[in-house]
C-alpha cells in the first residue's frame, strides 16, 4: 500500500495540469510574441461559459463541447487580436497592460449579466467520476484524464512550435518583422494564429476545470495570478517550463494545504520567490 505522500503527490500533479493547461497558452502569446495579455483568463472563462451553454441548454456531451471550447475562444480571440491587440504589439508593455486588463474586467461584467454571480456546475460522464485502486492509493479518474491531456498537449505543442516550419516562422517573426516579411512570411497571419491557438487553449483549459475549481464570473481575476505566476517561474516562451512550473506549484499549493494549513495558498508565493531568486529568468527561460 502506498503512502499518503502519493496521494498528495497524484493530486498536486492533477492540479497542475489544470493550471498549466490555462496558463500554458498565455506562455505562448506572452513568450513568444512578447504580448502582455492580462485577459488571457477571460478567454478561459469564455471557453468554460460555452460548455456549460452546451451542456446546459442543448444538453451536449460534455467531451463533445471541449473542441467547441476550443473553436470559439480562438475565433473570438482572432477576432478580438485583429481589432484591438494587433494595434498594440510595439506599444509599450503598460499600454499592453491597460488595455487587457481592461477587457478582462469587461468580460467579469459582461459573464455576471449574461449569466447572473453563481457557480455553474455541471456534470461529467458517470464513467469519468468515482477512482481506480492502486496498490491501495484512490486516483480519481478525471483528474487522471486531466494528466493525460496535459501530457498530451505538452508533446503537441513542442512538436509544433519547436520542430516545425510554422514554430520557425512565429520565431523570425518575433525576432524580426521586416526581415520575415522580405523572406514571404506573412507575418499578421502567423501572429493571428499563434494567439488563436494560445486562446483555444485557454479556453480549453476554462471548460476541463469547471469541474475541479467551478465557475463564476471572478474565474478571469482568480487563475489570472496562477498563470503568471506559472508563466514567470517556467520560463518565458518555454512549453517545458511551464510544464515544470505548473507541477511544482500544483504539487506546492495541495501539500501546503494538507502538511501546513496555516500558511495555506501562501506556500506557492514562497516557492515563486525562491525559484525566481535561484534562476531570475525561471527554470526554462531565457536571459
Amino acid at each position: 500500500m502506498l503512502p499518503p505522500v502519493f496521494g498528495v503527490l497524484f493530486d498536486g500533479i492533477a492540479y497542475g495540469m489544470l493550471l498549466f493547461l490555462l496558463s500554458v497558452g498565455m506562455s505562448v502569446t506572452l513568450g513568444l510574441m512578447n504580448f502582455v495579455n492580462l485577459a488571457h483568463c477571460a478567454f478561459a472563462m469564455l471557453g468554460a461559459y460555452v460548455t456549460v451553454m452546451l451542456m446546459k441548454d442543448f444538453h451536449w456531451n460534455f467531451f463533445a463541447t471541449l473542441p467547441v471550447s476550443f473553436l470559439v475562444t480562438a475565433l473570438v480571440s482572432v477576432v478580438i487580436e485583429r481589432t484591438l491587440y494587433r494595434r498594440l504589439y510595439r506599444a509599450t508593455d503598460l499600454d499592453q497592460v491597460l488595455l487587457t486588463i481592461g477587457l478582462a474586467f469587461i468580460s467579469v461584467a459582461v459573464a455576471a449579466w449574461f449569466f447572473g454571480t453563481t457557480q455553474q456546475p455541471i456534470s461529467v460522464p458517470g464513467y469519468m467520476r468515482g477512482s481506480i485502486n492502486v496498490l491501495g492509493l484512490n486516483i480519481g479518474i478525471y483528474r487522471l484524464f486531466l494528466v493525460a491531456v496535459g501530457i498530451v498537449v505538452t508533446i503537441l505543442l513542442v512538436m509544433t512550435l519547436e520542430h516545425t516550419r510554422f514554430g520557425a516562422q512565429v520565431r523570425a517573426a518575433v525576432d524580426n518583422q521586416r526581415m520575415a516579411r522580405g523572406l514571404g512570411i506573412d507575418v499578421d497571419r502567423t501572429f493571428a494564429v499563434t494567439f488563436a491557438l494560445g486562446s483555444g487553449l485557454a479556453g480549453l483549459g476554462g471548460a476541463l476545470a469547471i469541474e475541479i475549481v467551478g465557475l463564476d464570473p471572478h474565474f478571469a481575476f482568480v487563475y489570472l495570478v496562477y498563470v503568471l505566476i506559472i508563466v514567470s517561474v517556467g520560463g518565458l516562451g518555454s512549453i517545458a517550463g511551464s510544464f515544470a512550473a505548473a507541477c511544482l506549484i500544483g504539487i506546492s499549493d495541495i501539500a501546503g494545504k494538507y502538511y501546513v494549513p496555516e500558511l495555506g495558498a501562501f506556500l506557492i508565493y514562497l516557492v515563486m520567490v525562491a525559484v525566481l531568486m535561484w534562476k531570475p529568468a525561471g527554470l526554462f527561460g531565457k536571459r
